[in-house]
C-alpha cells in the first residue's frame, strides 16, 4: 500500500499571491457571526494550528479546532484548497 505525500505550500506563497491576512477572533459561534460570514463564504479562511511538535502549520478553509488561530486573507484561498500551509510567517500578518 502506498503512502500519499501531502500536498504542502510556503505561507509566504500565499502571502505573495493573496495578500497579507489578518487574524480574526471568533466571539461566538461561526453560523452567528455575520462579519465572518462574508470571507468564509469566498473561501477567504485559513485555520493555523500547532502540530504535536509545537510547530504551527495551516489548514485552507475554516476548521473549529480548539486553539487555533484563524486568518482572514484579502484575495480568495481556493487555488489552494488541498494543500497543508508550512513555514508559518507570524511577521506576514498585519496586527
Amino acid at each position: 500500500m502506498k503512502l500519499l505525500k501531502t500536498k504542502t505550500i510556503r505561507f509566504s506563497q500565499i502571502v505573495e499571491k493573496c495578500g497579507q491576512p489578518n487574524v480574526y477572533t471568533l466571539w461566538q459561534k461561526p453560523a452567528g457571526d455575520r462579519r465572518f460570514q462574508a470571507p468564509l463564504k469566498s473561501n477567504r479562511v485559513m485555520t493555523v494550528q500547532r502540530s504535536e511538535r509545537g510547530t504551527d502549520f495551516g489548514i485552507i478553509g475554516f476548521k473549529e479546532r480548539k486553539g487555533a488561530t484563524y486568518l482572514v486573507f484579502p484575495k480568495s484561498l481556493k487555488s489552494f484548497a488541498d494543500k497543508r500551509v508550512v513555514g508559518i510567517n507570524w511577521a506576514l500578518i498585519r496586527e
